[in-house]
């Protein structure tokens, strides 16, 4: 059986791998200590349930790019010819999905609180003999659950376009956002101070906007990668990247004409090049040399299979690129 070849990230994105592994690290333990002092402050407030339960799905993608970026530099086998690169894929359909069926669930039940007309309270509390309204406690754990991750996610935006990770990218636009999360909890929690019951649940309701609309998107283009979409990476055009390589194999002396089909295989591009020759079957050196080719047009280029047609000059026959 002909595998396909192992893969590693080329030599000049290490450090970005690396940075995103790290930062990704940090997100996550950053999130798991809003979860727990969120979860501790919450009360009744529907804003701050919605708050902490986003905040508490925002672990999946973290958690999941960490575990696909170490199954995607495993050797291809026999069990998977192909490698596993489509584990970040798996990565970034899982991640959509949990953030849609929260936010769904999310809109249910703010849709409730505000048509029960629910009127949830926050009391006041002795902390070293001092009375203090929740209210302001809440604010500030608002604040630390929102601004760190804006700016952790804008730090990873950059590192996921040039590692065309889709699943690091949605997570960094998931956390750049989150600003926005704690902006309209804080409003529903103001809105109790002033006896405005209604603000808690419509700030929710905000949220579960704001949940659904990121988790169906991101849900519509990992299917889309699962269903072998032409690719469409980060930073640039997937027909632009077609062409380029549709030219580099027709500038090479044996090939007459060339087209190719491309799909995405997590972050890399995977496909079928179609050619006819110019005269004889070209040789294994010449095979070999068509697949350097292709690799040093992008480094996202995985693995092609050259098949080669009916000319007038040679007969059919495939070759492995």
């Amino acid at each position: 059986m002909k595998l396909a070849p192992k893969y590693e990230y080329p030599e000049n994105l290490q450090p970005t791998r690396r940075k995103a592994i790290w930062l990704e690290r940090i997100t996550f333990a950053y999130l798991l200590s809003v979860v727990a002092v969120m979860y501790l402050v919450m009360g009744a407030s529907q804003a701050m349930k919605a708050a902490w339960l986003e905040d508490s799905l925002s672990l999946i993608p973290p958690l999941s790019f960490l575990i696909a970026i170490r199954l995607v530099r495993r050797a291809p086998s026999k069990t998977f010819p192909f490698g596993f690169h489509r584990a970040s894929t798996i990565a970034y359909l899982s991640s959509s999905l949990a953030l849609f069926l929260m936010g769904a669930y999310l809109m249910y039940d703010s849709s409730m609180a505000l048509l029960k007309q629910e009127k949830p309270t926050i009391p006041t509390s002795y902390i070293f003999g001092h009375p203090i309204w929740m209210g302001w406690i809440m604010i500030g754990v608002l604040v630390y659950s929102g601004l760190p991750a804006a700016i952790l996610g804008r730090m990873k935006l950059p590192l996921a376009r040039k590692l065309n990770d889709k699943a690091l990218y949605a997570d960094a636009a998931m956390n750049a956002a989150d600003w926005q999360t704690a902006a309209a909890a804080i409003v529903g929690i103001i809105g109790i101070g002033f006896g405005l019951w209604w603000a808690d649940a419509a700030a929710a309701l905000f949220i579960s906007f704001s949940i659904i609309k990121d988790g169906f998107s991101n849900l519509k283009d990992s299917g889309a990668q699962l269903l072998d979409r032409t690719p469409d990476p980060l930073g640039s055009d997937g027909n632009e990247l077609r062409q380029a390589l549709r030219e580099r194999l027709q500038a090479i002396g044996w090939i007459d004409t060339a087209d190719l089909r491309l799909r995405e295989v997590g972050h890399l591009v995977f496909g079928e090049a179609f050619v006819t020759l110019t005269g004889s079957r070209p040789g294994d050196d010449q095979i070999a040399e068509a697949e350097r080719t292709l690799r040093d047009a992008d480094w996202r280029i995985g693995d092609v299979t050259l098949a080669i047609g009916h000319s007038s000059h040679s007969p059919q026959s495939d070759a492995g690129l």
